[in-house]
């Protein structure tokens, strides 16, 4: 895997006087928003990137659009594309990163206020993040539960359905309802506690860290523009995203976030802390995948995934008239929405 490039820091002073804050303690509610770029150094592909973004390696499942895959209507109607692809996204052999550690590591030094994530890895908590301190905003694979009675489904029989590349099915009491992870799918709502980051906590930051995201899916990529003017806010991510740039105050770390947070330890002088912070991180994470039983099974990769899940939908599918109608419902759907954004 080749790594990102090497950040650049803005030559805006800021940055300075940022890290001057931070050691003398004036520093000390710092707001994280993170988006897949956090995850991507892990093996997590993330969405949006040209060519090995999820949503470009889609193309042979031939779907009305690529985030019909994880659309709410989509997945009760046509489950199968996002198991199949589950196996090689599920973050079950993932380990945190040193972004990740680095957040751990804020919190471990007092600093941290509250990490909104639009991940659904779970990776800020497996690397040491109080769970109290982080809102998944997209959800978690964490759990999950059957979309038609909502009860709670078992871990392990989970695990098995995704290793097996199949849908899982409820059947308590012959329900026989889909399973879905508890992660936030377009046409979801947010949980409720995202009103509280902007009524309580927002408010509160003194300082907004956004790593890692395109700042593409709303309401989560509006948070940048309602922290306050005096708030800086700075960007570790391979480009300059949303607003930034257009306040005196931002700082761009355009490259890698495991780069760009090295960056901003080795100038407060926690190398060597968040190196063995990430260390006891990534042998923890290790040790519970072990015990969850998923072993080092690592399977297909996700594009070997795709093209099975493209052969096994073009024999079952034949297009029904049905599938047919609902497929051109939804794409008409998106570009209604498209058509209403623009004008």
């Amino acid at each position: 895997m080749s790594r990102p490039s090497t950040p650049s820091p803005s030559p805006n002073p800021t940055l300075d006087t940022i890290i001057s804050s931070l050691k003398t303690g004036a520093t000390k509610n710092i707001l994280i928003l993170s988006g897949a770029g956090l995850s991507t150094s892990t093996g997590l592909p993330d969405f949006r990137s040209p060519d090995t973004g999820l949503y470009a390696r889609l193309s042979p499942l031939q779907l009305p659009y690529p985030e019909a895959i994880f659309h709410i209507s989509y997945f009760k109607h046509t489950p199968e594309p996002f198991y199949a692809i589950a196996r090689a996204r599920h973050p079950r052999n993932a380990v945190p990163s040193i972004a990740h550690a680095f957040i751990a590591l804020l919190e471990k030094k007092g600093v941290l206020r509250f990490v909104v994530t639009q991940n659904i890895d779970g990776l800020e908590i497996d690397a040491g993040v109080s769970r109290e301190k982080v809102l998944n905003a997209h959800g978690s694979w964490k759990t999950q539960r059957c979309l038609k009675c909502r009860v709670p489904y078992p871990d392990a029989r989970m695990k098995d359905a995704i290793l097996a590349g199949e849908v899982p099915i409820c059947d308590r009491d012959g329900c026989g309802g889909t399973i879905k992870p508890d992660i936030v799918m377009f046409g979801e709502s947010l949980p409720r506690e995202f009103d509280d980051v902007e009524s309580t906590i927002l408010p509160e930051a003194d300082l907004l860290l956004v790593m890692g995201t395109s700042l593409k899916v709303a309401p989560v990529s509006e948070l940048p523009r309602k922290v306050g003017a005096s708030v800086p806010r700075v960007l570790i991510n391979n480009e300059c995203v949303g607003d930034f740039g257009s306040r005196e105050s931002d700082v761009l770390l355009l490259g890698g976030c495991d780069e760009g947070v090295r960056e901003i330890a080795r100038r407060l002088g926690w190398e060597e802390e968040l190196e063995a912070l990430h260390r006891e991180a990534v042998e923890r994470k290790e040790r519970i995948t072990r015990e969850e039983g998923w072993g080092d099974q690592e399977g297909p990769s996700l594009d070997e995934c795709i093209a099975k899940a493209a052969e096994r939908m073009k024999v079952r599918m034949g297009v029904s008239e049905g599938h047919r109608r609902m497929l051109e419902g939804h794409l008409g759907e998106k570009m209604w929405g498209i058509l209403r954004r623009d004008t």
